[in-house]
């Protein structure tokens, strides 16, 4: 089933993240596609805010991967694998303990590491619109 989300701009950000968390329900690993600039890192912060999650939100860049604790106690890794460039590198840091721990995993820059995610993994576009808006979407 193809589904989509249409994000007019900041101010619709927390509707459609919790739009998006209603449709992706049951989906624990998902890779977000989107070039540069695309919103990756500022929806992955409106999903979390939507988690209850405290603690401020940001990409993990450097550190490949953020914890998060949601308001009912849960973890949610966040990654950013945009400075990967071996394989082994997201290996050293315990992607499959992190991938099969069950927690929710919102992958940014999946594309490097693809060949590590499992099949069940949701992969998820993020489109910029001509208009400046931003379209979510993805095939489940």
């Amino acid at each position: 089933m193809k589904h989509e989300i249409l994000i007019q701009g900041i101010a619709d950000l927390d509707r459609a993240a919790g739009e998006f968390l209603e449709k992706t329900s049951g989906h624990s690993l998902i890779a977000f596609f989107a070039p540069m600039g695309a919103g990756k890192t500022t929806f992955t912060t409106a999903i979390c805010r939507a988690l209850g999650v405290g603690d401020a939100v940001c990409s993990p860049t450097f550190t490949i991967v953020n914890e998060y604790v949601t308001s009912t106690g849960e973890s949610v890794y966040h990654f950013d694998f945009y400075r990967i460039s071996k394989l082994q590198e997201a290996i050293d840091i315990g992607l499959d303990d992190y991938l099969y721990s069950g927690c929710l995993c919102l992958m940014e820059w999946p594309e490097n590491v693809e060949e590590l995610l499992p099949e069940e993994t949701l992969r998820v576009n993020i489109r910029v619109n001509d208009d400046l808006s931003r379209t979510v979407y993805w095939e489940d």
